[in-house]
């Protein structure tokens, strides 16, 4: 895999919303900060605008980015918001420029699509904080400044709390996921994950609890657990509907489905839609340890 160049103090990051739409209130700390860590900001016409639920048309959420992806003054793109719609301009994106001069692109939720067209290109990627998680302040801040530490290249280690459901293990691999729905969305396309040796994380939102046994079990019948190096299950949050509806709660329904794999697997890691997101290089290649006294996540 290819990792774009390190960021320099005046770097341009541009910022775009290939999906949903954010206020322009809403990406103001974002770009304070940005500045404030030395680099240059560029709005793309998605910011700040409004298409129904969409920052803008198909058409023009797509031209939005190819410019981002094909300008090469910019060096980073930041995806504002996630939301929904990147599937529905994802065929129309060229990725030719960019596989000449890759740029890192950082997002998660629905930016998971990208994050698997970009698996496709070769390029690495950043699946981590948007705009609107700059304004969460001292609680959000460890996970900010994650990201800046891997924009500047240096290395990140993670660690989490132990949960029962934990198996034990050390493996080191590449590392893909995301968006738990967006990944079931994906099987079948062109831009599905291949998850054969990986390390695969997985993260979703407003979920019932029996649509996450049925998303586990898409995946699992995909083939997408049976070969992977470990499983990283990040938070679940926000559920529609109490887990005594379903018999069970979102950790008890995904251990059900791969309590028979021998790999490494952890639970509760903070990778999620909550404050608690650490990014991760999609494509880059992590050491998951899970022992009995800590879980941790180093990029090598």
């Amino acid at each position: 895999m290819i990792q774009p160049q390190n960021l320099q103090l005046g770097d341009l990051i541009g910022i775009v919303c290939p999906a949903g739409s954010i206020p322009m209130e809403r990406v103001q700390k974002c770009v304070e900060t940005l500045i404030q860590w030395g680099y240059q900001v560029k709005l793309g016409t998605t910011v700040g605008s409004k298409n129904n639920s969409f920052s803008a048309t198909d058409a023009e959420r797509a031209l939005d980015l190819q410019q981002m992806l094909d300008d090469s003054s910019v060096k980073a793109i930041l995806c504002g918001r996630g939301g929904y719609g990147v599937s529905r301009i994802i065929q129309n994106i060229d990725f030719c420029g960019f596989q000449k001069q890759p740029k890192w692109v950082i997002g998660f939720s629905d930016i998971t699509v990208l994050h698997a067209a970009l698996q496709k290109t070769g390029v690495v990627s950043i699946h981590g904080p948007m705009a609107a998680a700059f304004n969460k302040g001292a609680e959000g801040e460890p996970y900010i400044q994650a990201l800046k530490t891997i924009l500047e290249g240096d290395k990140t280690v993670y660690t989490t709390v132990l949960h029962p459901f934990n198996m034990l293990g050390t493996a080191t691999a590449p590392i893909v996921g995301g968006n738990l729905c967006m990944m079931a969305h994906l099987i079948g396309s062109a831009n599905s994950f291949d998850t054969a040796g990986k390390l695969l994380f997985i993260e979703d939102i407003g979920e019932y609890h029996y649509n996450l046994d049925r998303l586990m079990i898409q995946l699992k019948q995909a083939g997408m657990f049976e070969k992977l190096a470990g499983l990283i299950v990040g938070g679940f949050t926000d559920m529609k509907d109490p887990s005594t509806d379903f018999g069970a709660n979102a950790n008890e329904i995904i251990q059900s489905h791969v309590k028979e794999y021998d790999y490494p697997i952890c639970y509760d890691f903070p990778i999620s839609h909550a404050t608690s997101n650490y990014p991760v290089i999609e494509g880059g290649i992590y050491t998951l340890s899970v022992t009995s006294d800590e879980v941790s996540l180093a990029l090598n």
